[in-house]
């Protein structure tokens, strides 16, 4: 199995801090699908809040993909729960051509933590017993939601953060607690929305408090002949317990080197001088607080 996932945000927002194409156009969404499925991609992470993009690789109409998505913020005025999810979940099932999810994801653990919590969790467990979803999990941003999430529902999926920078995940001790109760593993933010590719002149000012480490970084890949997109994705993929590395993309070029990278035998690189616990750089949410 290939533990890459196709992350589709670019395909419905213009998305990402090294994001230069914007939106991804429905004829590159084509060819990016296309690879996909040549190259044993079959998994795709969306969003209903995504805009359109569920719409627009539904339209596309390509079989044999699974599909992962998530579902928006509850509104707390919101009085039949378990309607409101049904009517999220076949809503997407229309705009994907599809007859089920494999994924039915919380969009944000704070939805878990509210009075509505329990009802929403029934109503995902409901999803799946009417054959609607295969598997129900949690997107979080930070391994300490997990101890409030994990109480509340046996999920199959946990979607997280995992990079070279950022692995509060595996120091927390979350990841192995995870992988030993066989709960997928789905990591994204590989590559930090693009910012640990982007070349050390073109990393805007905004993140210079951390010039120490672009500086290594820099200095690490041009000192061994190594390639960013190789390094980034070795981390992740090197795992044992992680299931899924999800990787949105802007183009097809993009699709293609990550394909190639990803088939690359590196050895892991000590990249410990890149770890950072600083939720400022760590959480691109806070990004625009810079």
């Amino acid at each position: 199995m290939n533990k890459l996932s196709l992350g589709s945000v670019q395909f419905g927002l213009n998305y990402g801090i090294a994001n230069q194409s914007g939106k991804a156009k429905p004829s590159e969404v084509k060819k990016i699908l296309q690879l996909a499925k040549n190259s044993n991609v079959d998994l795709i992470d969306t969003a209903i809040s995504y805009g359109d993009c569920e719409k627009i690789i539904g339209d596309i109409g390509i079989k044999g993909f699974k599909f992962v998505t998530k579902l928006p913020d509850l509104h707390k005025d919101c009085v039949d729960i378990e309607s409101w999810v049904e009517g999220k979940v076949k809503s997407s099932l229309r705009h994907l051509g599809i007859q089920s999810l494999y994924g039915l994801l919380i969009h944000s653990s704070d939805n878990h933590l509210n009075n509505s919590g329990k009802k929403l969790i029934n109503a995902l467990n409901r999803m799946k017993l009417d054959g609607l979803v295969k598997k129900i999990g949690v997107s979080i941003y930070d391994p300490n939601e997990c101890e409030q999430v994990m109480k509340l529902t046996r999920f199959d999926i946990v979607q997280a953060p995992l990079n070279i920078i950022d692995r509060r995940l595996i120091v927390s001790g979350w990841f192995s607690k995870l992988h030993s109760e066989e709960i997928e593993i789905h990591t994204r933010s590989v590559f930090l929305q693009g910012l640990l590719l982007m070349p050390r002149n073109k990393i805007p000012s905004k993140f210079n408090k951390w010039s120490n480490i672009w500086n290594q970084w820099a200095n690490k890949l041009e000192k061994d002949n190594l390639d960013a997109v190789s390094v980034c994705l070795s981390y992740p993929l090197s795992l044992k317990g992680v299931s899924r590395v999800i990787v949105g993309v802007d183009n097809l070029k993009q699709f293609k080197n990550i394909i190639l990278a990803s088939k690359e035998k590196n050895k892991i690189e000590d990249l410990s001088f890149m770890i950072s616990n600083d939720v400022k750089l760590i959480n691109p949410f806070n990004w625009k607080t810079l």
